[in-house]
């Protein structure tokens, strides 16, 4: 068998059926990578919209994190400048309290794969306590307000930050110093690299 490519990667995740039996719409692996992106983003598993579409972050989940970002949309979706790899690919389901956590299936199965194709990445945004349990491991803190607080501490290769769903409303007017002080780093860092 030849080296894999990242192409033949994806077809293959694309394909996977691991967790049909537990998925409630049916696997729809949603992600997106290019070689050359030098940004990433990780986050928990896509939403019932972004399940319904294929496309990754359409949702106002999506508009909030490129607004975050300073980001167009046409910057967002080029795969080869950000690689979009949640820790779950299919959408997993609804709980009591929102969308079910992403299977852990897709992280076992495929990241470490995934991720030594992407070797131009330079910034990975980590985007709620999964991703960033997955990738800061130690060296996480006791919370994600205070991982996310201690940002300077990951930089410049990672990112903690909350998920930008609209139920985090609370959690931003309770830190505004996330808006003040994260967000114009985030943006400056996105726009240089964007511009290389």
């Amino acid at each position: 068998m030849g080296k894999e490519t990242l192409s033949n990667l994806l077809t293959e995740i694309r394909k996977c059926q691991v967790c049909i039996e537990s998925l409630p719409l049916g696997p729809r692996p949603i992600l997106a990578a290019g070689k050359s992106a030098n940004i990433l983003i990780i986050g928990h598993a896509p939403g019932i919209r972004v399940h319904e579409s294929g496309k990754p972050w359409d949702d106002v989940s999506g508009k909030r994190l490129r607004e975050w970002m300073g980001i167009s949309e046409k910057d967002f979706y080029n795969k080869n400048k950000v690689a979009i790899v949640p820790m779950g690919f299919c959408y997993p389901g609804t709980g009591k309290s929102g969308d079910l956590p992403p299977r852990p299936e897709c992280a076992e199965l495929w990241h470490e794969r995934l991720l030594k194709h992407l070797t131009s990445v330079e910034l990975t945004i980590l985007l709620g306590k999964y991703a960033q349990k997955s990738v800061l491991g130690d060296r996480l803190q006791l919370t994600l307000t205070a991982t996310v607080a201690n940002w300077k501490e990951y930089r410049p290769r990672n990112l903690p930050m909350p998920h930008p769903s609209p139920r985090n409303n609370r959690w931003l007017k309770k830190n505004d110093w996330f808006e003040s002080d994260v967000l114009p780093w985030l943006k400056r860092r996105v726009k240089k690299m964007l511009s290389n």
